[in-house]
């Protein structure tokens, strides 16, 4: 944001020339409700104090109750009720707009940053090009869905899960696609900005979820997705998992004695996007006489 007359407030806008950062800025964007307003608190305090641009997606169409931050005014606002990050960031994160900025965090709003520090962060995925990535979880307080995920006390950063499986279904050192190497998972990614320009044309626009766009990540990874896609254990989040989009309708509870929640309505709608992602891609493959796919397996091959 720029202001229409005089200097910003140096407080939110400083001289990153003068500062120990890059003169390149980084983008915070997260689709926010205000059930999750603590979380998102934290997290937005913690992302403007290292100097980053902050972007906040309403999809709940609450906006006044934000007001009462001191940051409110200092931040992006877009509103559109009951839609995702992805159809958010398809609208207004094309590449061209967020072209200045070095990294994209997108994120969820149900993460615990306590143990998390922004600069740290990035200086990390600078050091080990890293194009994608995200925070480890803390296994003790997160809801973890996938192994790769999972902090590891060893490591600063890593790259592949190890899990033994029938059918050629584990993961071993010799694993060359996701997820058990070149794969995150979708609820606090960052992405480089050569990999966002990727990433933003495969998100499709008439689809609200990106189901399935995890498993082609390593197409954008600029390079070799086993060393390009990590997950850093040095700095970690937790993931809370708490219920977003959905819930009960408030004109359904007001006027029906017999409300519906509406979570199974939207995981419905998200298996239905995935099967059409799949195809759209399936199709791509099929009529691109041209491509050659990098990798000698399908990504999809005993795994989507």
């Amino acid at each position: 944001m720029r202001a229409l007359w005089g200097t910003p407030k140096a407080t939110y806008y400083r001289d990153l020339q003068q500062s120990n950062m890059s003169s390149t800025s980084n983008l915070f964007a997260v689709a926010v409700g205000i059930k999750q307003k603590d979380l998102v608190n934290r997290m937005v305090k913690k992302f403007l104090s290292s100097n980053f641009v902050v972007m906040l997606f309403h999809y709940d169409g609450v906006l006044n109750e934000w007001r009462d931050f001191e940051w409110s005014d200092h931040v992006i606002h877009i509103s559109a009720v009951n839609q995702t990050k992805w159809w958010f960031a398809k609208r207004f994160l094309h590449p061209e707009i967020v072209a200045e900025y070095g990294y994209i965090f997108l994120w969820d709003e149900d993460l615990g940053v306590e143990e998390f520090h922004p600069e740290r962060y990035v200086s990390i995925i600078k050091s080990e090009g890293l194009e994608i990535s995200q925070p480890a979880l803390d296994r003790n307080k997160s809801e973890v869905h996938h192994q790769i995920t999972a902090r590891g006390r060893r490591s600063k950063v890593h790259r592949r899960t190890y899990k033994p499986g029938n059918g050629g279904k584990g993961c071993d050192g010799s694993s060359t696609a996701p997820p058990c190497t070149g794969w995150i998972e979708m609820m606090a990614p960052v992405f480089s900005k050569a990999a966002w320009r990727c990433v933003w044309y495969m998100i499709q626009n008439d689809l609200i979820h990106a189901w399935g766009l995890d498993m082609q990540l390593g197409y954008c990874a600029q390079g070799d997705r086993t060393k390009n896609v990590g997950v850093v254990d040095a700095e970690y989040i937790v993931h809370y998992g708490r219920p977003t989009l959905g819930g009960i309708d408030k004109n359904e509870a007001s006027s029906n004695t017999r409300v519906k929640d509406h979570r199974a309505d939207v995981r419905r709608q998200s298996y239905i996007e995935l099967d059409v992602f799949r195809k759209r891609w399936r199709k791509a493959v099929e009529e691109d006489k041209c491509w050659i796919d990098p990798y000698q397996q399908p990504v999809e091959k005993g795994l989507l």
